[in-house]
């Protein structure tokens, strides 16, 4: 009985783990906050305001850290028009203001990103 117990539990690890890989993408954008790339304090969705005014920093990268610690913003990827939300903020800190390759899965529905992994983009 136990036997069959492991065979069917591993079985049914190996087929969720071949269905969620072939759910994984690969997305290219900015890491960014979501004050800045929701338009919360930005009338363009970046944060060429915040870094003219000085106010949160002098570049992409200062300024997303200090929205995230002091303005409640959460990380996000702007790709064009479309922002997601990152959920691993441990594997994506050290990232905010560079452009990036994500490589994870999207829940539509949540409009998140759960990052798998994540890398500089040496796209041009």
């Amino acid at each position: 009985m136990n036997r069959l117990v492991t065979i069917c539990a591993a079985a049914l690890l190996g087929f969720a783990g071949v269905v969620y890989a072939q759910t994984s993408r690969t997305f290219h954008g900015d890491v960014s906050d979501s004050q800045c790339a929701l338009n919360v304090h930005s009338l363009t969705r970046s944060h060429q305001e915040m870094l003219k005014s000085k106010s949160m920093g002098g570049t992409a990268n200062t300024c997303s850290v200090y929205c995230i610690e002091h303005m409640g913003g959460y990380l996000v990827l702007a790709a064009g028009t479309d922002v997601y939300r990152l959920d691993r903020a441990d594997l994506v800190h050290g990232f905010e203001g560079q452009k990036v390759k994500v490589i994870g899965v999207l829940d539509g529905k949540a409009n998140q990103i759960h990052v798998l992994k994540i890398e500089l983009d040496e796209k041009p």
